[in-house]
């Protein structure tokens, strides 16, 4: 049986927290379907198919996770009309960290000049922003701080096997951040729900690198040190999970989907994203989707679309919104917000 936390309502904390600017970065290096044909026995057809992708973003080698959430912070700083000094905390959600320690937040905080701010990773896979954004919202909503910056970063070229042609064609590098702060008008982020199933963490994992798989010449060989998954499996709990925590967390905050102005999902697949939306029995325009250009991001894709939902006129002041995601753990989440 699932445990779903829910976090405490509106009414009962000190105040509302809303987000006040958001910022986006990919890198530049495309990657086309047709350029991973040279690289395994795949076709775009093949691809564009099975998962919605045409293209993806790949980091430098000299491009850490840390300097992509470092610009993608610095533009949603600008946007909320804000400086690094004004910056409390910072949460940075990723599964590709700099290095093992320090954290990549502590990254972060040296490169953009935050230099008040208290700094620490959230490890929670395609999940990890909404998570970390539920972790800002309960201590800007205490008055433990004023200023949290949230982001979802990744290099997930440096964990991909390019031998794998069934998983080496999702994914892709990029970062999103979230400026939040004390809302002064309407209601901010409204709720959220989470869940795990620690049970299932075989389907979709990282299996070399940590204290289970150190590396050595073994896990090398054996190529642990890259992302394994049973993709039906994960296909099938990734719609059920979202679903779910798409209606548990409307019924909470008492609405249903015809409040929603936009959702905004994980970005893994336009598959899942397409049974979600008839699960929900809403058509495709309810969402917003950008998993053609960018694939799969892990942490970085709610926080990437939902910036680049603001930037096309999608989301707007006074609309409610509805961002879910689902990720390795298996952890999930769906948060709404009064934008």
């Amino acid at each position: 049986m699932n445990t779903v936390h829910t976090s405490i309502s509106v009414d009962r904390v000190l105040r509302p927290a809303t987000i006040v600017g958001t910022g986006a970065y990919v890198p530049t290096r495309i990657m086309t379907n047709a350029d991973i044909k040279k690289i395994v026995d795949t076709t775009d057809e093949w691809i564009f198919t099975r998962s919605g992708i045409r293209q993806r973003r790949i980091a430098a080698p000299d491009e850490a996770t840390s300097d992509m959430a470092s610009i993608a912070a610095q533009r949603a700083l600008a946007a909320a009309g804000i400086t690094a000094a004004d910056v409390d905390q910072i949460i940075v959600a990723t599964l590709t960290p700099d290095m093992a320690f320090p954290n990549t937040g502590c990254f972060v905080q040296a490169k953009i000049g935050a230099k008040r701010a208290h700094c620490f990773d959230i490890e929670a896979a395609c999940a990890g922003f909404l998570y970390g954004l539920e972790v800002a919202r309960h201590f800007v909503s205490a008055g433990t701080i004023e200023t949290s910056l949230v982001i979802g970063a990744e290099k997930l070229s440096t964990v991909t096997d390019w031998q794998d042609r069934a998983t080496c064609v999702l994914f892709g590098d990029g970062a999103g951040a979230a400026v939040v702060r004390p809302a002064t008008r309407g209601r901010g982020i409204i709720g959220n729900v989470t869940a795990s199933d620690g049970n299932l963490h075989e389907l979709l994992s990282l299996p070399g690198g940590g204290s289970r798989n150190p590396a050595s010449h073994a896990t090398i060989d054996a190529r642990l040190h890259y992302m394994k998954m049973n993709g039906k499996e994960v296909f099938k709990h990734a719609v059920r999970a979202m679903t779910d925590a798409s209606q548990q967390v409307l019924k909470k905050c008492g609405l249903t989907t015809r409040d929603i102005a936009c959702i905004i999902p994980h970005q893994a697949n336009m598959r899942i994203i397409q049974a979600i939306a008839d699960r929900l029995d809403l058509g495709l325009d309810s969402f917003f989707v950008n998993v053609e250009k960018y694939g799969n991001m892990s942490a970085a894709s709610v926080p990437v679309a939902l910036d680049e939902a603001v930037a096309a006129g999608r989301v707007k002041q006074g609309d409610l919104i509805l961002m879910v995601g689902f990720g390795g753990g298996f952890t999930w989440g769906a948060t709404i917000m009064e934008w």
